[in-house]
């Protein structure tokens, strides 16, 4: 059987960690973030994680 190629969208947008935990990057952070208040603009740098879910999915897209 072939080896599966890894989907290079997926994997530019998430990382998986040692425990299998899927991670990405909140969205909206390259602009107009000066009308954000502080609270909001501190959440949107924190990473991510995703639930068990959509977390197989990627790893499935993922295979390396």
């Amino acid at each position: 059987m072939p080896k599966l190629k890894t989907h290079k969208g997926t994997a530019k947008r998430f990382r998986v960690t040692k425990n299998g935990k899927v991670i990405k990057r909140t969205a909206g952070q390259n602009h107009f973030n000066s009308r954000e208040n502080g609270k909001v603009g501190r959440n949107k740098k924190s990473d991510t994680v995703l639930s068990p879910t959509v977390n197989r999915i990627i790893q499935i897209t993922l295979p390396n």
